[in-house]
């Protein structure tokens, strides 16, 4: 057995030795010889067999579905941080969020974009902008100045603002990117109501998203480059990430893509 399937079954066997049954439910049994729960209690509770599951366990390769590891981390009562493990040693990724609905920055993550030296910003997996830092105020706009309610990047760059009035293409690029982006986001949570509000909002306001939201192109990258027409043409490349803690929020950072880009916002800082 390798060090991966090792690691899994310790794992399963540890976290089923925790609960009890009556955590889940189930009387006590009187004569158990082991503490905690028994495979086939996991596999009825999870809704698999019992020869599946102790597969499972023993690390065979088998086929195993998202659903069903979410089933088995209910089960087996695991914390946000045992269920990323789980995934990550069965799946070889990072759990599907299970909520994109934080409304909140924590100190420690406004402090760590304040401390950057280039733009960045915080959003939900619906774009809904929390924080920002000086110089993304600088770069792009006030945020604080937009209502909550349409503090939306998705809306801000499509229906709000009119960055590219002059350049369709431009302008006609840009969306395309980020609707394509937007759509790898959305697929967590389709029927979502507040996602569908969002997207049947926009395809009212937008007849560019509405074209293009029709499309299937996705972007599953993290890059892309961003041309800024009000700094004279500064090119940045963004890249983000989901932030330890807090899987429903993506820290946006924008980077200089060369020098000339690298002395204007180097300028913007000392202003």
């Amino acid at each position: 057995m390798d060090s991966r399937k090792r690691q899994l079954s310790e794992f399963l066997k540890s976290c089923r030795a925790r609960v009890s049954p009556a955590d889940v439910g189930l009387p006590e049994a009187d004569r158990r010889r082991t503490p905690g729960l028994r495979r086939e209690d996991v596999a009825a509770l999870a809704g698999v067999s019992v020869t599946w599951y102790t597969w499972l366990e023993q690390g065979r390769d088998i086929q195993v579905s998202a659903a069903v590891l979410e089933r088995i981390s209910s089960t087996l009562q695991l914390s946000p941080d045992e269920r990323e493990y789980l995934f990550a040693l069965v799946q070889h990724r990072p759990a599907p969020p299970l909520h994109w609905r934080e409304a909140e920055v924590s100190p420690a993550l406004q402090r760590t974009i304040d401390a950057l030296g280039v733009p960045a910003i915080v959003m939900t997996a619906r774009w809904d902008v929390l924080a920002w830092n000086r110089l993304a105020l600088k770069v792009f706009r006030d945020y604080s100045k937009i209502p909550v309610e349409r503090r939306n990047l998705l809306r801000i760059l499509l229906v709000d603002e009119q960055v590219y009035p002059k350049e369709p293409e431009v302008f006609d690029a840009m969306a395309r990117r980020v609707i394509a982006k937007f759509r790898v986001d959305y697929s967590p949570f389709t029927g979502d109501p507040d996602f569908e509000e969002l997207i049947s909002e926009l395809e009212g306001e937008s007849e560019t998203f509405k074209r293009l939201w029709n499309s299937s192109e996705v972007v599953g990258r993290s890059h892309a480059i961003v041309r800024h027409p009000q700094l004279g043409g500064v090119t940045l490349e963004h890249t983000s990430y989901v932030p330890e803690g807090s899987p429903g929020l993506r820290v946006v950072i924008y980077c200089p893509y060369d020098d000339e880009s690298r002395a204007k916002i180097e300028a913007l800082k000392a202003a």
